[in-house]
């Protein structure tokens, strides 16, 4: 099943989850580990997203996290980083 947000699945238990992510630079599809993936949760869907560097081009990339895509990849372990708005 395809998400909206890029990632098609996550398969493995928590511990040794893969995440399914396609580039859109050069359109390959491949598995990430937790550790290749962050993500940056801020104070709305605008300023949530998940980021990697696709293993085939280098290319940087960055896609929109809804809520469903923000609890896989937390309960995975994907470095999360919290993003505050200016007061």
């Amino acid at each position: 099943m395809t998400s909206a947000e890029g990632i098609l699945e996550a398969t493995g238990d928590t511990n040794g989850r893969l995440y399914r992510a396609a580039c859109p630079a050069c359109r390959a599809r491949f598995d990430l580990s937790a550790a290749a993936l962050r993500l940056a949760i801020g104070g709305s869907r605008k300023t949530t997203f998940y980021s990697f560097t696709c293993p085939e081009c280098g290319e940087s990339v960055r896609k929109p996290a809804g809520e469903r895509i923000v609890e896989l990849l937390t309960e995975g372990g994907v470095s999360t980083l919290r993003l505050h708005s200016a007061l």
